[in-house]
């Protein structure tokens, strides 16, 4: 690495140092409206309040509270340039997280600054070692901050499909041990009770929420559809559609709760049948390209081995 490139890497921190300098004097960091009224009226913020008092998303909580005012800023622009936040809320309750979106978008945020520091070093690397053009590797540290900020996005639609996967594995179960509460004489809130009371899981989860609803209020057939509008399972509204309709008919519920069990068994075997056939093309795969070509080598080496041998 030649002079200039040094002269242009201390150019660089000197810039970034009088920027800094500048942007903080006293005149240009006058407190905002929304800062000054922010401590009296946040007790009544709405959803869009970013306070991240409560929560730490790093294993420095001290530099990530001196962070804080800066991460609360990037979560808003983050948030401003995205968008979507009804969508991402929803998802947030089918995976089952505990956070908002405020708290959602610095994680974001921090997995694309922790790419961009990675393509950062990177670059530094490179320029250090090869001197090649500046410009190539700046688009690579936005690129990996972009790249940061969806796969975290990405994240989130795994884990919503995870939870589904685990509400549907532990559906059938739960199902039968409502039909043996309520077949035993049990009613429908007792037997969810005792049901959720006993499981573990994430189906056992949302009949707690759907109970605590009732209890402060709630009807229990609304707290039932709840669980389905929180959820993104088919399988799942459905039954908690049979049992409400259930509840407000006075149909038998233990029928019900079995005939739910026997369709979601059914559909899981059919998704295993389902999944053996796409997985039947993929095992293809190592066999024609691996061990085909390594039998038939097999079988005409030592021919040809013999046909060297003999020929003058």
């Amino acid at each position: 690495m030649n002079l200039s490139w040094y002269g242009a890497l201390l150019g660089l921190i000197a810039g970034f140092g009088l920027a800094l300098a500048i942007f903080r004097l006293p005149m240009l960091r006058r407190p905002s409206l929304e800062s000054r009224l922010g401590p009296y009226v946040r007790d009544a913020a709405g959803p869009g309040a970013y306070d991240l008092s409560d929560r730490t998303f790093t294993p420095f909580p001290t530099l990530e509270r001196i962070l804080r005012p800066y991460l609360a800023s990037g979560a808003r622009g983050l948030e401003r340039t995205l968008g979507g936040t009804s969508l991402i809320r929803r998802r947030l309750q089918q995976a089952g997280l505990d956070i908002g979106v405020e708290e959602f978008r610095v994680e974001q945020l921090l997995w694309g600054a922790g790419g961009f520091a990675g393509a950062l070093a990177l670059s530094v690397m490179v320029l250090i070692s090869r001197g090649t053009n500046a410009i190539p590797l700046l688009v690579l540290c936005v690129t990996a901050f972009v790249a940061g900020v969806l796969l975290r996005d990405r994240r989130l639609v795994d884990q919503v499909k995870k939870r589904e996967a685990k509400m549907l594995a532990e559906f059938p179960t739960v199902a039968d041990m409502l039909a043996l509460s309520v077949t035993a004489g049990e009613g429908p809130v007792a037997a969810l009770e005792r049901v959720a009371n006993v499981s573990r899981g994430e189906l056992a989860r949302e009949f707690k929420y759907a109970l605590a609803q009732a209890r402060t209020g709630a009807n229990l057939v609304q707290a039932l559809e709840s669980v389905g509008d929180r959820t993104n399972v088919s399988i799942l509204a459905r039954f908690v559609d049979g049992i409400a309709i259930a509840v407000e008919r006075g149909t038998p519920l233990a029928d019900v709760l079995r005939a739910q069990a026997a369709d979601v068994r059914e559909a899981g075997k059919r998704q295993l049948i389902e999944a053996g056939g796409r997985k039947e093309i993929g095992m293809m795969v190592p066999i024609v390209f691996l061990v085909l070509p390594v039998t038939v080598l097999f079988a005409f080496f030592p021919g040809v081995i013999g046909l060297q041998m003999i020929s003058p």
